[in-house]
C-alpha cells in the first residue's frame, strides 16, 4: 500500500468512515503488520494531542480577552516583570529550546498533510510523498535528540487508554518471546505488554490455541533489552498431587506484581480434563496467563480460569501445552522464529523471597486492544 494511501486509510479508519468490508480488511492488516498497527496508534495519539492543543489555544485566547477587559476597566494594573523571569529562563532555556523544535516539526507535518488533502495534479502527489518521507526522517532525528536531551524528564511510551482486556505473561526466551493465555489476546486488534518498571512494549502474536488456552507472543519493539539467562525452567514431568505451588501476576490495573501460593489439588482439570491441573490458590481477573511455579522454580502450568461455584478452585493449562505450541511454531516453514528452550532452573534451593526477586523482571502485564 502506497504511503499516501496508507495515511488516507488510517485517517478514515480512525474517523470510522470505512465501509464494513474495507474496515474488516484493514483490521486484519493491523493484526499481521506491526508497522501499520503502530502507525494507527501513533496517529490516534497525534490527533488527540492536536485536539488538546486547540483547546489550550482557545483557553489562552479567552484569558487574554478577559485580561484586556479588566485592564481597560481599571480593575487590574500592569506590573513590570520581576527579575526572577530571567532566572527561570536561564534554568529552563534548554527545555524550551527542545519544546520549540518539537513544535516546529509538528507544524511542518501538519502543513504537509493539509497540502496533501488539497486538490492537486497527479504528478505532484509523488513529490509530496517524498517530502513527507523527508519530514519523517527529520522528525525521527529530532526525536532522538529530544530523547537524549530530556532523558530524565520524558515519560516512557504509553499506548492509548481504555484497553479491551488484560492479563499476565512471562518470558520463555530472553530474546523477547512470552507465553500467556489465549483468551487474553484472541481476536485482538493490537497487544502491548508492561513490565514492573512501567515500561510498555509492542508485541505480535505468533501462536494461539483456544483449546489449550495457550498463546505465544513476540516483542517487536527496539527499546526492549533482551535478558541473557532466565532464572526458571519449564517442567516436562507431571506435577505431584499436594505439591506446593505459587504464582505471580497483575490482578490490579497497575504494574505492581502480586504473589499468591497454594497447592496442586487435582492432576486433572474441569470435568477430568487431562490437559489442565486443578489448583487450590487465590486468583483474580488479571492473573490469567501467569506462570504456576513449584518450589524449585519450575513452571508447571499457566493459570487459566476459576470455578465460580467453588471458592478457591482454579485451573491451569499444563506446561506440556507450551512444548506443543513450540513444536507447532517450528513446523511452520515460513516462520523465522527460533525459540530457545529454557535452561534448568537457577533458583532451585533459594528461599521464596529471593526466587521472586529473580523472577519479577521476566513478568509482564498483557494489555489487549
Amino acid at each position: 500500500m502506497e504511503e499516501m494511501q496508507l495515511l488516507d486509510a488510517v485517517e478514515r479508519y480512525i474517523a470510522n468512515e470505512m465501509p464494513a468490508e474495507e474496515r474488516a480488511f484493514f483490521e486484519q492488516l493491523r493484526k499481521t503488520n506491526p508497522e501499520v498497527d503502530q502507525l494507527v496508534v501513533e496517529h490516534t495519539m497525534f490527533l488527540q494531542q492536536m485536539d488538546r492543543f486547540s483547546d489550550w489555544k482557545q483557553y489562552k485566547s479567552t484569558l487574554h480577552e478577559v485580561h484586556v477587559q479588566l485592564a481597560e476597566a481599571g480593575s487590574i494594573q500592569e506590573k513590570a516583570p520581576k527579575a526572577t523571569i530571567v532566572q527561570l529562563w536561564k534554568k529552563y532555556q534548554r527545555v524550551v529550546a527542545v519544546a520549540a523544535s518539537i513544535a516546529g516539526i509538528t507544524a511542518l507535518t501538519i502543513s504537509a498533510i493539509a497540502y496533501y488533502f488539497a486538490p492537486k495534479p497527479a504528478s505532484e502527489i509523488r513529490l509530496l510523498s517524498q517530502e513527507l518521507a523527508n519530514v519523517k526522517i527529520n522528525q525521527k532525528r529530532t526525536d532522538q535528540k529530544v530523547d537524549q536531551a530530556l532523558m530524565n524528564h520524558t515519560p516512557s511510551f504509553r499506548p492509548p487508554a481504555n484497553p479491551k482486556s488484560g492479563g499476565t505473561g512471562f518470558l520463555i526466551d530472553g530474546k523477547g518471546y512470552l507465553v500467556t493465555s489465549s483468551h487474553i489476546v484472541a481476536d485482538a486488534d493490537s497487544v502491548y505488554i508492561q513490565n514492573t518498571k512501567g515500561d510498555f512494549f509492542k508485541v505480535s502474536t505468533l501462536y494461539v490455541n483456544k483449546q489449550t488456552d495457550i498463546a505465544v507472543l513476540k516483542i517487536v519493539d527496539s527499546r526492549y533489552q533482551p535478558i541473557k539467562i532466565l532464572p526458571y525452567a519449564l517442567q516436562k514431568n507431571t506435577a505431584d498431587l499436594g505439591e506446593e505451588i505459587f504464582t505471580m501476576g497483575f490482578p490490579r490495573p497497575t504494574s505492581e506484581i502480586v504473589y499468591n501460593r497454594g497447592y496442586l489439588s487435582a492432576k486433572t482439570g474441569y470435568n477430568g480434563d487431562t490437559s489442565t491441573y486443578q489448583l487450590a490458590i487465590s486468583a483474580n481477573p488479571g492473573n490469567s496467563g501467569g506462570p504456576i511455579f513449584n518450589h524449585s522454580g519450575e513452571v508447571i502450568g499457566i493459570l487459566s480460569s476459576k470455578q465460580n461455584t467453588a471458592e478457591g478452585v482454579v485451573f491451569s493449562s499444563r506446561t506440556k501445552n507450551i512444548f506443543t505450541a513450540l513444536h507447532e511454531i517450528r513446523k511452520d516453514s515460513t516462520n523465522e522464529d527460533r525459540i530457545k528452550l529454557l535452561l534448568p532452573s537457577s533458583i532451585k534451593g533459594l528461599d521464596r523471597v529471593q526466587q521472586i526477586k529473580k523472577i519479577e523482571d521476566c513478568m509482564f502485564m498483557v494489555i489487549r486492544y
